[in-house]
């Protein structure tokens, strides 16, 4: 996946037009000038205004006052408005003021989520030139949100953000696979406007995007307690969890405690200042997936240990515990992340003292991300150490991946729903358009990550929500042999996860991707798909495997008209199964209509079904529209 740079970022109060930014009275950060509000059901409109204030929201000749809390948040709900085209005017006002929100449109809202391939922009994608010329729509209006993370749920975001239509300018970083399925749904309908809400984050794991009620339903209440008071204590937030990668550190390299005696380390000058990817012949080089312990040895002046100091140590790239004296201060995972940690004065002394940094890479680049220049020691007098680029190394035969602290910047709970869902407030969306995965892959149990996600959005965004879901592309190698597959494997949990939910769809792109690109370039058609999906037309599903005597029948929903085998008298890529692993073998398939028949082979007694099982897999079989079959596995009815 490619990596995208992780940047923290101050919190900022959500913009407001001019007059909005004079006056008490706000709408939540996610409602703005040129926003698309949802048509068709209640209004939900959610904001801050005087404490304990009447507060009276307008739109349309509609009206409706509501009374704030102690803190000023306000929830108005105003009669379902029917979709327009024709802009209007929301008007928002207590006792100390108003303001007004203008050139508002009525229509389908969505938001589209998840990581790299959901952010791939229109830009990178296919036919860009034609479709940037052909992009201009006022009737498409878009919310790009900035990249952050925080552990506990945010009331703004940490830039400003605006609601702008569609242009060649505008489109251009927008998703791509979301602004295909605004312009296929337009076309379909060009009286009902589309607005678009970007939130996405290359590399994120599904868990980073829960609301904090899924968060605690799938890891329990410590881990959601262990994020607020990192909220308000960093250092004792790492005190708290550093006692688990202890216990991982001591199983891993044999009882060893190496912050306690960095003497048991055969340590070396490091080559260079650089990625330990760039360190000749130190086998780093070859093999960067590894864990290297760093250290460098500063002396302080008694004046510059008194009191509590501050150690800056740039980015590291992709985790690190850093250590003074052989005490814990950080723990942090994200390979563009600026680390300071606290020190207290109890750390310091007088004289010698020792930083040792355990750094962990699990994929591409390792080690030090920013120059020499962005680490120092800040001491409490402010005086600054500057720590150089002459450090050492020690490498270690420890290959497997700490354990992550919930506020980890990819995999973190919850933490992007934090700071990139929660500020949008409590307005409604027509659905979800969800593409991710591939961060993921290995870990079962995907379906229950996505009953979570799906949950905590409708609690924010309306029971109306419509869920949509990317069944993940082919990417990887193309094998000739069944086996078993990581990425099969997940595929068949997001369709499990889409079939227990009456109110999803899944879309697959097994046959769009590009099996040497985990990003593929055709979001064109995915996004068209997308579009076919929101409008309750019932994608291909799998329903039921049974065994009918020399046979076993496949039977589908969501076919329309028959099963169609392209290129070709028989589909490719189906199997049957015994029990055991290793059991499969690619077996002859006939579509007749809505089904598929399967042969059973000689000597053999299948219990499961198996189509397109396989990182990468050759698939041609669709449904008279030319919706591709997605990826399953069937237990067989006996």
């Amino acid at each position: 996946m490619i990596r995208h740079f992780l940047k923290t970022a101050p919190l900022a109060l959500a913009v407001l037009s001019p007059a909005a930014a004079l006056a008490a009275p706000r709408l939540d950060a996610g409602f703005g000038d040129n926003m698309v509000l949802q048509s068709g059901v209640t209004l939900t409109l959610s904001g801050r205004a005087e404490s304990s204030s009447d507060v009276t929201v307008e739109i349309g000749g509609t009206s409706s006052t509501v009374r704030s809390n102690a803190s000023g948040n306000f929830l108005a709900t105003l009669p379902a408005q029917p979709a327009s085209t024709a802009p209007v005017s929301l008007v928002i006002r207590d006792a100390s003021g108003s303001a007004t929100y203008r050139n508002i449109l009525l229509g389908n809202v969505f938001l589209c989520g998840g990581q790299s391939n959901m952010e791939l922009s229109v830009e990178r994608a296919l036919d860009v030139w034609n479709q940037l010329r052909l992009a201009p729509d006022d009737g498409i209006r878009l919310l790009m949100i900035p990249k952050t993370t925080a552990p506990v749920p945010q009331a703004a975001f940490p830039s400003p953000v605006a609601w702008n239509a569609a242009t060649s300018e505008t489109v251009a970083p927008f998703s791509a696979a979301c602004f295909y399925m605004a312009k296929a749904l337009r076309k379909k309908d060009p009286a009902v406007p589309v607005g678009l809400i970007h939130s996405n984050w290359g590399g994120s794991a599904a868990r980073a995007w829960y609301d904090a009620e899924g968060a605690a339903a799938m890891h329990g209440k410590a881990d959601i307690d262990l994020l607020a008071l990192y909220a308000r204590d960093p250092y004792a937030a790492a005190q708290a969890f550093v006692p688990q990668w202890f216990d991982w550190w001591r199983k891993a390299d044999g009882g060893r405690e190496p912050w306690k005696n960095s003497a048991l380390l055969d340590w070396k000058p490091i080559p260079k200042f650089s990625f330990w990817n760039e360190w000749k012949g130190t086998g780093l080089d070859t093999a960067p997936r590894a864990n290297v312990w760093l250290r460098k040895v500063i002396t302080l002046t008694p004046e510059q240990a008194k009191g509590e100091g501050s150690l800056a140590i740039g980015a590291i790239d992709d985790m690190d515990l850093t250590f003074v004296n052989g005490h814990p201060v950080g723990y942090t995972f994200g390979w563009g992340v600026e680390r300071t940690y606290r020190v207290p004065a109890a750390h310091l002394k007088a004289g010698r003292n020792e930083i040792l940094i355990a750094a962990n890479n699990m994929w591409d680049t390792g080690g030090f991300f920013a120059g020499p220049e962005r680490l120092a020691f800040t001491a409490a007098n402010g005086s600054r150490v500057m720590l150089g680029a002459d450090w050492e190394y020690a490498q270690t035969a420890v290959t497997d991946i700490p354990p992550r602290a919930p506020w980890d910047a990819n995999a973190g709970l919850g933490v992007m729903h934090n700071a990139m869902i929660a500020p949008l407030g409590k307005m409604k969306l027509a659905g979800v358009a969800w593409y991710q995965g591939e961060a993921d892959v290995g870990p079962p149990g995907y379906d229950k990550k996505l009953a979570a996600l799906f949950a905590g959005w409708r609690r924010q965004f309306g029971s109306q929500a419509r869920m949509l879901v990317v069944q993940l592309a082919d990417y990887g190698e193309r094998r000739s042999t069944p086996a078993e597959s990581g990425w099969a494997q997940l595929r068949e949990e997001q369709r499990k996860g889409v079939a227990a939910d009456a109110n999803a769809a899944l879309v697959t792109a097994i046959d769009i991707g590009e099996p040497t690109d985990i990003h593929p370039a055709n979001k064109n058609d995915l996004g068209k798909r997308l579009a076919v999906a929101f409008n309750s037309r019932a994608m291909p599903m799998p329903e039921r495997a049974v065994r009918e005597g020399a046979r076993v029948s496949v039977s589908f929903s969501g076919i329309a008209g028959a099963l169609v085998v392209q290129g070709g008298p028989y589909p490719l890529g189906v199997e049957l199964c015994g029990a055991a692993p290793g059991s499969c073998q690619f077996v002859i398939a006939r579509a007749e209509g809505s089904r598929l028949l399967i042969a059973v082979p000689d000597g053999l007694t299948p219990t499961r079904v198996r189509y397109a099982w396989a990182d990468a897999p050759v698939v041609n079989l669709v449904d008279g529209e030319g919706m591709p079959v997605p990826g399953f596995e069937l237990a067989i009815a006996q």
